[in-house]
């Protein structure tokens, strides 16, 4: 098992959810974030005094699946989060030790 770790644009999180559901991700977690990398943040303009925006909004969404579907999440994920432009995220990958269902006591692949 791994856990995705996906940080994407936030108006990409509607579509990128919608094309996992397509493909049977039965459950993510998506939090609003901050944060900069090669985009480095931007400069805006308020009541005539300028200021840098460094950390900038972003959505990290977390998906625990089976080793056999790893592929598909992430070539999914790269396929619609992807503009072309820099800040379209980056995708983290690890491995699961192990997966319980807290209501039913599942373990492993069954608990996904």
């Amino acid at each position: 098992m791994k856990l995705v770790t996906a940080i994407i644009r936030p108006h990409m999180l509607d579509d990128v959810r919608a094309a996992l559901v397509d493909i049977g991700v039965s459950g993510l977690t998506a939090s609003e974030v901050k944060g900069f990398g090669r985009q480095k943040g931007h400069t805006e303009l308020y009541r005539g005094a300028e200021y840098v925006i460094d950390f900038l909004p972003k959505v990290t969404l977390e998906i625990a699946v089976s080793d056999h579907s790893l592929d598909n999440v992430i070539e999914t994920i790269m396929t619609v989060a992807n503009t072309g432009k820099i800040g379209d995220g980056k995708i983290f990958v690890k491995s699961l030790e192990q997966v319980i269902r807290i209501r039913t006591g599942e373990t492993g692949d069954a608990a996904l």
